[in-house]
């Protein structure tokens, strides 16, 4: 019988003993065995920090994001491999897609997140200059770096691969290696995926460390840069949390661990309405994926009391007509939960549930199934249950399986009070189409959820439904469900870091970012930055030019070119009385126009494009008779890795004669490389 190895200290590691067994879902049959036994945690760490660390800072965020969609494109490639071997786990094909695909999806994600959101540099600048004194001599500005730890990802059983890489991507984007632990029941099929990462060589040494069983006495030789990540039971993220290296060393700890999670039917979706008909098909949906073996899925669907028997009749049609059995065959739509030991663990939950209520459809001691033998394998029935909402047990107990309890409710105010007993929840889902009650209900509700979807007709056709977790969106919920937060976009890449305020002068604050800022040295040269390609511009390149006089005539041309007549531009009267101004003034526009005419260089050359302006804001205004002049200095260089050119963000400060800002904002272009530029020129002249 195969062991599952251990990928540690940049080789694999056969464990010193014989593991203990792990059985195919299905069929109960041993298909493998687990052990840590012989790893050397400690080494696994400092290899980590030492290897994999280094390794990663020498990269900037571009450069690992191009790894990550390297990595995510390789996948795919092994995709049917990773399908099959899910099948053992319980999960049918569709299930099986919601875990690999959803993983892959995830590392997809952040690689273009990061390209769009992240500087190709290896620090992040986070937030404005800070100006903290009257001179402008004295800055702040909050750094972002990565920590130089690892990242210890302790993941649950019911998403093999969803888990790991959505723990990693955030991680490995931020420059901090991950060392990986999935839970035992399905951790071959996370070894698998180890396997497949490693033999790629995509991810640079000591990047990734895979860890089959146990962990030991890994958090031992935590550090105060080291972060853990777990995923599973409240009792055992208290156990952790609670470690004595965490507490000594402040050890970022996040978790995702239990959750009630709540559907809630608004009282203008009666049968007949589309909303009503999503409602119950989100119920059946979220019971039998995965086996209901979800941390999102819908422990409590809330329904006005007097829908309740039409949502039952509704909910037990589509339960009935869900067949259960061996995910091999086609006509199966759920298998089995992860392992025997799970499905007793429902049996007892779903028992503590119909103390405090009534069952209305399944028997949690009994399933038929298809192609498969119902006690070898883990195999349960749905259950559906009505609760009382007055009781403890709806909002206290979780069968982490098919199992999902109606409440009913007479108001709204009833409905939020008995949604915050489940003392925090990953997602809840209002299916409505009245927006004054899903405002009453989410506002009422969000402090005990992390994430909460509205449903109706306008929204269903694009909505991913309510136990999908998106990278752009943060996954985690306060109170039971850990009070910790996944991805949620570049959110997941900066709790990775360390966010540190540095103070300075504006030239020595520009020298450590990277980015011009004001007051740091200009420098003007003969030649026009925009003759300039991306490898020669450097932060600080200056170009001013003006003035140029703003007349009546010039006011009244660009109102009558574009249609704005607004009074204080037009109407000498109306202008006068307006306290802002007190006289017709020049229009915002034309004076960005204005500069746009006074700093462009006309001839074609390594600028290509002017794709946006951020932060534009008019500070003074113009009055006719005006001269306008315009200082325009690089501030942020970011080169794109795969394409022949980058983006070169400006500083642009319009003034007066008196020197006084008019307008200030920022200008975004593209600039040509050099290189791509010589390449473009030899390919024309066929050399």
């Amino acid at each position: 019988m195969p062991v599952l190895r251990s990928h540690v200290c940049g080789g694999w590691h056969t464990p010193s003993d014989e593991g203990r067994p792990l059985h195919d879902a299905v069929t109960g049959e041993e298909i493998a065995r687990i052990s840590s036994a012989g790893v050397d945690f400690g080494a696994a760490l400092r290899y980590g920090r030492e290897t994999g660390g280094p390794a990663l800072r020498e990269l900037t965020f571009h450069q690992r994001a191009a790894l990550l969609k390297a990595l995510g494109q390789h996948l795919r490639e092994h995709r049917d491999e990773l399908y099959a071997l899910s099948a053992r786990t319980g999960a049918t094909l569709g299930d099986s897609k919601f875990d690999v695909d959803g993983g892959i999806g995830v590392l997809l994600a952040y690689a273009s997140k990061a390209k769009r959101e992240l500087p190709n540099d290896t620090v992040h600048v986070d937030g404005a200059v800070e100006p903290l004194g009257r001179g402008g001599t004295f800055l702040g500005q909050h750094l972002c770096v990565p920590l130089h730890g690892v990242a210890v990802q302790v993941n649950a059983f019911n998403f093999p691969v969803w888990g790991p890489l959505e723990k990693l991507a955030p991680a490995f984007l931020a420059g901090v290696p991950s060392l990986v632990k999935p839970a035992s029941p399905t951790a071959f099929l996370t070894a698998r995926l180890v396997e497949l990462v490693v033999d790629s060589g995509i991810l640079p040494a000591g990047t990734l460390q895979f860890v089959a069983g146990s962990l030991g006495d890994t958090f031992d030789h935590l550090t105060g840069q080291d972060l853990v990540s777990f995923t599973g039971s409240a009792s055992t993220a208290q156990t952790l949390r609670t470690h004595p290296a965490i507490v000594r060393h402040a050890v970022r700890f996040s978790a995702e661990a239990d959750s009630l999670n709540l559907s809630a039917l608004g009282p203008d979706a009666t049968p007949g309405t589309e909303e009503f008909d999503l409602f119950v098909k989100g119920v059946v949906t979220e019971m039998t994926v995965k086996a209901g073996q979800k941390c999102t899925a819908i422990r409590r669907a809330f329904v006005p009391a007097a829908q309740v028997d039409a949502v039952v009749e509704a909910v037990t049609a589509g339960l009935a007509r869900t067949v259960i059995g061996n995910p091999a065959n086609p006509d199966v739509r759920m298998g089995a939960l992860a392992s025997l030991d799970q499905r007793e663990e429902v049996r007892r939950s779903v028992k503590a549930l119909a103390d405090a209520g009534r069952i209305v459809f399944g028997d949690p001691e009994s399933v038929e199934v298809v192609d498969a033998d119902a006690d070898r394998g883990a195999f349960v029935s749905p259950i559906l249950l009505v609760g009382d909402p007055e009781r403890a047990e709806p909002h206290e107990v979780e069968a982490f399986g098919p199992v999902s309890t109606i409440l009913p409710y007479e108001s709204t105010a009833q409905l939020i009070d008995h949604a915050a007993r489940g003392r925090g929840s990953l997602v809840g889902s209002v299916v409505t189409a009245d927006p004054a009650f899903a405002r009453e209900v989410v506002l009422g509700t969000a402090a005990f959820h992390g994430r909460l979807l509205v449903l109706n007709g306008k929204d269903a056709k694009e909505s991913t439904g309510h136990g999908s977790p998106l990278p752009q969106l943060v996954h985690g919920g306060p109170g039971r469900a850990g009070g910790g937060e996944e991805m949620g976009g570049i959110r997941g890449v900066l709790h990775h870091m360390q966010r540190t305020a540095i103070q300075a002068d504006p030239d020595t604050l520009a020298a450590i970012t990277g980015r011009w800022v004001a007051g740091a040295e200009r420098r003007r040269t003969d030649v026009h930055p925009f003759r300039k390609h991306l490898e020669e511009l450097e932060p600080g390149d200056t170009l001013v030019a003006g003035p140029r006089r703003v007349t009546q005539e010039d006011v009244e041309h660009f109102a009558e070119f574009t249609g704005d007549t607004f009074y204080a531009h037009m109407d000498a009267e109306a202008a006068a009385a307006n306290p802002l101004f007190g006289e017709r003034v020049a229009h915002g526009y034309l004076i960005v126009s204005l500069a746009a005419g006074l700093f462009v260089d006309p001839d074609p050359g390594p600028v290509l494009a002017n794709f946006g302006v951020d932060d534009l804001r008019f500070l003074t205004p113009v009055k006719f008779g005006d001269e306008l002049t315009v200082t325009l200095t690089c501030k942020q260089l970011t080169p794109r890795e795969s394409a022949g050119y980058g983006e070169v963000r400006w500083d642009a400060d319009v003034t007066r004669q008196d020197g006084q800002s008019v307008a200030r904002y920022d200008v975004l272009t593209l600039v040509a490389k050099k290189d791509a530029a010589q390449k473009a020129a030899q390919k024309e002249t066929g050399q």
